[in-house]
């Protein structure tokens, strides 16, 4: 038998104690899966000004803790508590830099934050080693605030006798986000090499400018992405955000990989999901139109089974197709159907739909604020969820949905292609209905196609059965991690 590994992953949005997106549930159940397959797992993240320190059980560890900078000595604590009672979670504490937002992101300082935070989890490291006698064997840094742990330890820790040893996997979550400024607005002259010394935190010209993605991408000792076929995409120029061949250059060395996230599917069951009207399984599938209309009533629409309920939760961004969805609206709710939009995000497109819903009452409900609690309702009670997005690194949605039997309308890009197959009505192979070019019309025409085959009923709990003895949990992902980290440690 191999010997357990020890394993820091390293985030900065965990669910249950803040959840700002996908990244969110991935830093919850992947850690859950790698210690249930027998690992000594730990995590580490910002101690945020919303995460409430009560509520999470969050006590002090260690007090009077500094990282220096030439120009600088920065101080800070760390505070512990527990995820499921068995994985430790450690918190960086820095009052200045994160326990007086009341956001996890989105500040002008947002480089020099997460500088600090990268220092500051090396620093902890020493710490943890001399207070619990645990030094972990890898590190897995998440998406880009974490991109300088691993350029620290190829730099300035590289002679450091417990550091520099240190192995690190840096996996990208989504690569249009590279750092604070959006990459693509950097002149040439300020585009950072990768190569230049972070010495002073105090220098704006510099730090302003560190793509903390790009460094993560050339310092760690092995890079990953959250599904085949974005790992296959971002080697393009077209996906690659100005970073592609950089990608390439670690691909051909065997150093680039894609594995398709999970989902928790102790979290997302509808067997017992309390927040549902009525709890059902793939046997019971009938019991969907008692949550279908228990969510019509609440939300003031017609209560009817057999009008088609479409249901999209998520970020209301540009990239989730949102333009393409403003383009087929008025066509679209001249259908008999039924839309229920629930997210947050860019005020133009929520401004939008807030006036369509006043326009289409009874057609239209557009909830435009995130709620976490019972938001599998929309899952549980809609019959189609909706996924146009222009690109999709791997989506958490369209995998939930399938589990709650909503059958998924999705554009085949990354993550949406690696895991929803298009329905063969001569087959009866699928499990939900796709479309390939990023358009108007071809959108329109997939939900055409579903509503079309929602007709006949026998036929689509076929494709909602499909969907529902589909697997996505975090089983097999998390041995493919292990895969990734036993490799890193033979190198």
């Amino acid at each position: 038998m191999k010997k357990p590994l020890k394993i820091l992953f390293v985030t900065t949005d965990l669910y249950p104690f803040c959840k700002a997106g996908g990244l969110s549930d991935v830093s919850c159940a992947l850690p859950k899966a790698l210690k249930e397959a027998g690992h000594d797992v730990r995590i580490m993240l910002p101690r945020h000004g919303v995460i409430d320190e009560e509520k999470g059980s969050i006590k002090l560890l260690r007090d009077n803790l500094h990282v220096s900078f030439s120009d600088q000595k920065i101080v800070f604590r760390i505070k512990k508590s527990y995820l499921s009672e068995t994985i430790p979670v450690y918190f960086v504490d820095k009052y200045k830099y994160f326990g007086s937002r009341s956001r996890l992101y989105g500040y002008e300082d947002d480089n020099k934050r997460f500088l600090f935070f990268c220092r500051a989890v090396l620093k902890s490291i020493k710490i943890l080693a001399t207070e619990e006698d645990w030094t972990p064997d890898v590190i897995h840094c998440n998406d880009w605030h974490t991109g300088l742990i691993p350029y620290f330890i190829k730099s300035d820790y590289a002679e450091d006798r417990r550091l520099g040893k240190m192995k690190t996997l840096f996996t990208i979550h989504n690569l249009t986000f590279q750092m604070k400024k959006d990459w693509w607005t950097i002149s040439g002259r300020h585009k950072d090499d990768g190569k230049y010394p972070i010495k002073k935190f105090e220098d704006k010209k510099s730090v302003d400018y560190i793509n903390f993605a790009k460094r993560g991408i050339m310092y760690s000792d092995l890079v990953n992405t959250v599904s085949e076929s974005y790992a296959q995409e971002v080697m393009q120029k077209d996906f690659g955000q100005d970073l592609h061949q950089v990608i390439v250059e670690r691909f051909e060395r065997g150093e680039f990989f894609g594995i398709v996230n999970g989902i928790d599917y102790k979290e997302y069951n509808p067997v017992t999901d309390p927040g549902l009207a009525v709890q059902y399984n793939v046997d019971s599938i009938e019991k969907k139109y008692i949550n279908k209309a228990a969510l019509q009533k609440e939300y003031g629409l017609k209560v009817d089974k057999n009008i088609p309920l479409l249901g999209m939760v998520t970020r209301i961004t540009e990239q989730k197709g949102f333009d393409l969805l403003m383009e087929i609206i008025s066509p679209l709710l001249r259908l008999d159907l039924q839309l229920i939009i629930v997210g947050d995000g860019d005020r133009r497109y929520k401004n939008f739909f807030s006036k369509i819903e006043k326009k289409k009452p009874g057609k239209l409900v557009a909830h435009m604020k995130f709620k976490t609690e019972n938001v599998t309702q929309i899952y549980a009670a809609s019959d189609m969820f909706l996924m146009p997005s222009r690109f999709e690194p791997c989506g958490l949605g369209q995998m939930i949905s399938l589990r709650y039997g909503s059958v998924p309308i999705v554009r085949e890009t990354g993550g949406l292609s690696d895991t929803i197959k298009n329905f063969n009505p001569k087959t009866g192979k699928g499990n939900g209905f796709t479309f390939g070019a990023y358009d108007r019309y071809a959108f329109f025409a997939a939900i055409v196609r579903a509503l079309e085959t929602y007709k006949y009923r026998a036929i689509w709990n076929k494709i909602v059965t499909n969907g529902m003895q589909e697997s996505f949990s975090w089983e097999v992902p998390a041995q493919k991690y292990l895969k990734l980290y036993r490799k890193m440690l033979k190198k």
